[in-house]
């Protein structure tokens, strides 16, 4: 293979990779204005109905311009060897290798930012005001971009950091030792993500005693789950949507509610969510998407080895071969792993919502599975879900089953 076919190869994944997710999101549209089906039917009357299809549009045309300009600004870099300019302007400073890749993903990651600030700052101060949704200040806008930044940064850095190190000082097997180490990474987020980074962000708030807390601690004990941390959160200063989760392993785990999700629901709807998020424990569904993305990390960092060291990964940005600059390889194989990518996505997405199933199973025999449903309608609602995308958009990008799906599950078990 010469540089370039190679060139054209990467256009073309770029190329095929925008065009099938416009494809997509045409296709959802085509189901924009379907007939409910009998089981969704009382979640909107014709007002708020038509209030969602107004909402689902509007997110449609913000992510197509979104979407566009990122795919507009990754050729125009390739065509116009952006690339390969970035990487002699970084090279005039000096630095070592490590720095200046560091370096040259942080350029790409700033102009990132830059170029999706504006369509971020729309959807929310424009099309989540129209709709009731947005809390947030604008003030509080701007903190939260400057700590997801640098949030991003730190992590991303360090990551990077190591993964060129492994590489100069362990050559061919670096990714055994880059597996190990960003596997413990992987394990320390799951353990200590609401204890570490969840609070630069919210303020998590034991849960009160009273009738919820009581029904809550009921539930897990009938259920044989220890539970000791169950935290409230302050999602409303940001939005109204509401949610729930679980995070943790073994003695870290904590379930945490959203102050939005108290006022939205029932206690017993609460209990409802709160018993398929234990039935996600039950079932070890945390510790296999753990394993999982553990599998993956090692598959990844495999096959980049297999292409480290080659010459045409450079050339075909424009940049002169040098061994020591990991970082350009690691970049041209981020691209040209895009379709693998795609369909070990698609395989996970079918594997979580099997999970999802799960989940909605174990809450519905050992609790009551009109409750959950009632609590997913009510969510959907305040949401203004989608209740009609298209089978095609579930398959590609939904990582939960529809709504519809999700009842008809929960009242073959109340049957």
């Amino acid at each position: 293979m010469n540089v370039s076919i190679l060139f054209w190869i990467i256009v073309a994944i770029i190329v095929v990779d925008y065009v099938l997710e416009r494809l997509l999101e045409y296709l959802n549209g085509t189901m924009r204005g379907s007939v409910l089906p009998a089981e969704v039917s009382d979640i909107y009357d014709e007002k708020s109905y038509e209030k969602q299809q107004q909402y689902e549009l509007a997110k449609s045309k913000i992510s197509f311009w979104s979407s566009t300009v990122s795919f507009l600004f990754l050729v125009s870099m390739f065509m116009l060897g952006g690339y390969g300019l970035l990487d002699s302007w970084l090279a005039t400073f000096g630095f070592g290798s490590i720095v200046s890749g560091l370096l040259f993903f942080a350029v790409l990651t700033v102009v990132s930012e830059i170029l999706e600030l504006p369509f971020s700052w729309y959807n929310t101060f424009v099309i989540e005001e129209k709709f009731g949704f947005n809390k947030m200040t604008k003030k509080l806008f701007v903190i939260d971009t400057i700590k997801s930044f640098f949030v991003t940064m730190v992590l991303g850095g360090l990551l990077l950091s190591g993964l060129f190190f492994l590489v100069s000082y362990c050559n061919e097997q670096f990714w055994i030792y880059a597996w190990i180490a960003i596997s413990i990474f992987l394990v320390f987020i799951n353990m200590f993500y609401s204890t570490l980074f969840v609070p630069l962000f919210n303020k998590q708030t034991p849960l009160e005693d009273g009738d919820l807390k009581n029904a809550i601690f009921a539930f897990s004990q009938k259920a044989g789950f220890e539970l000791d941390n169950i935290y409230v959160i302050d999602g409303s200063k940001r939005s109204t949507k509401a949610n729930a989760y679980f995070s943790g392993l073994g003695p870290k785990k904590r379930v945490v509610l959203y102050d939005t999700l108290i006022h939205s629901l029932t206690v017993e709807e609460i209990v409802a969510v709160l018993a398929h998020e234990i039935g996600h424990y039950k079932n070890k569904h945390t510790v296999m998407m753990l394993a999982t993305s553990v599998l993956q990390m090692g598959l990844l960092l495999f096959l980049f080895g297999l292409f480290l060291k080659e010459p045409l990964f450079s050339e075909v940005l424009g940049i002169p071969f040098n061994p020591e600059k990991t970082y350009v390889s690691l970049f041209v194989f981020s691209i040209l792993f895009t379709p693998i990518s795609f369909f070990i996505g698609l395989a996970i997405n079918v594997f979580i919502r099997r999970n999802e199933y799960q989940a909605d199973e174990f809450a519905g025999k050992n609790y009551a599975p009109e409750h959950l449903e009632n609590a997913l309608k009510k969510l959907t609602k305040n949401s203004l879900s989608n209740l009609t995308p298209h089978p095609w958009y579930v398959f590609c990008y939904y990582s939960h089953p529809t709504l519809y799906q999700r009842i008809i599950a929960l009242r073959t078990i109340k049957k």
